[in-house]
């Protein structure tokens, strides 16, 4: 995907500017062509000599300089490159690109390229909060920039929180699966629940599942990237996914919530995808305020939930629902049992007794099963199983 391509790699004044040579060598080993461009700032972090090693070519840092063959050299980088990283990302060059100021050469090159753009940010967890740098890069998305999400973790000023940069593994990975975006589903529109309900016991306490979510939000991803349009129905979950046009999340908590959101959306829908771990059964009787820890036993009076598949399986018509399956014992029997009951059009099985399967981890083992076919896939990580999933669907259409 990347091999032949002229890339462009900005650097502007972070720690974080010490992982750059790696992305550049990656780059490089991936078949790129690539020229840096750095503030002077960039500098302090690591050395305009490791920078030209790395890339084979001269950095571009300054605007008006005796030696430069072009004095109009961000000109003629941004004509030469197909595309432009630029990782680390501070507040400033990101608040500089999002206003249009152009006082260095990082900027003025920016300014003058046209072409995709891919922010990596990098800055202390309270600066990357702060309102006006969320405005910026939400103005910058809102314009095509491709923004790669900071981390969380401990960050270089002692604290820990979200505004770490992105690997430059994560980065390779992200440029090559926005570059391999396709438009199978341009003009569809999806409805998919993600991540686990609360049942609430009273104003504390809720029952609730171990599920993370990440499932649901890696199918979201895969369908956006594939030119869809996404209804995101999202359970309580720390995943986050990248704003823009396609998507619309609509956050709930409990089963109740999550069915109602869920068939509104599927009636604006052509599919709907139900990964959320969704709550079996809720309090009968909800307390107003906090209950009293007592000597006694507590026992919790539970009443099912509504059928989320159930009833979107019964007003289904011609279009199609997936459904997901977790199971203990008896799996493939079990799923198929579901597959019928439900009036699902295939369904996906998740076996506790996988290893690598489940809550709470990266990676899923599963067995897609249709009315004709049963079709076990191997341990892949859950963004690979979502583009499993798709596929398949994508040849239901």
């Amino acid at each position: 995907m990347l091999n032949g391509k002229k890339v462009l790699v900005g650097v502007s004044g972070g720690i974080a500017a010490y992982k750059t040579p790696m992305l550049v060598r990656l780059l490089v080993k991936n078949g790129c062509e690539v020229r840096v461009v750095a503030t002077k700032n960039a500098f302090e972090f690591v050395t305009e000599v490791t920078l030209q090693t790395v890339s084979s070519h001269r950095v571009y840092s300054e605007m008006f300089s005796s030696y430069d063959e072009e004095q109009t050299q961000h000109i003629s980088l941004a004509n030469w490159a197909d595309l432009m990283i630029l990782a680390p990302a501070s507040a400033n060059i990101i608040g500089k690109y999002a206003n249009a100021i152009a006082d260095d050469a990082l900027s003025t090159t920016l300014l003058a390229f046209n072409k995709p753009v891919f922010l990596a940010p990098a800055m202390n967890n309270v600066m990357y909060s702060n309102p006006g740098v969320q405005e910026n890069m939400a103005k910058l998305v809102s314009r095509g920039v491709r923004m790669i999400e900071a981390q969380e973790g401990f960050l270089a000023c002692g604290t820990e929180g979200k505004g770490r940069m992105a690997e430059p593994e994560e980065i390779l990975a992200f440029v090559e699966r926005e570059l391999s975006k396709t438009e199978d589903f341009k003009g569809k529109t999806f409805t998919i629940t993600a991540g686990p309900t609360r049942e609430q016991i009273d104003r504390v306490r809720f029952i609730s599942n171990n599920s993370s979510g990440k499932m649901g939000y890696d199918i979201a991803r895969e369908l956006l990237d594939r030119g869809a349009k996404v209804y995101l129905v999202s359970g309580p979950t720390q995943e986050k996914i990248n704003p823009c046009p396609n998507l619309e999340i609509i956050k709930v908590e409990s089963a109740e919530q999550m069915y109602e959101a869920a068939v509104s959306c599927f009636d604006k829908s052509d599919v709907a995808i139900c990964s959320a771990a969704v709550a079996d059964y809720t309090p009968k009787y909800k307390r107003s305020n906090k209950m009293k820890k007592e000597e006694t036993a507590l026992v919790l009076e539970l009443a099912p939930t509504k059928d989320i598949l159930k009833s979107l399986g019964e007003r289904k018509g011609n279009k199609i629902l997936v459904g997901f399956a977790l199971e203990t014992d008896n799996e493939i029997e079990n799923a198929r049992g579901k597959l019928e009951r439900k009036n699902l059009d295939f369904i996906v099985l998740n076996s506790l007794n996988d290893k690598g399967a489940g809550f709470e981890v990266k990676t899923n083992k599963v067995t897609l099963i249709d009315k004709e076919s049963i079709t076990p896939l191997p341990l892949k990580t859950k963004r690979e199983v979502a583009k499993d999933i798709v596929d398949k669907i994508l040849s239901f259409l």
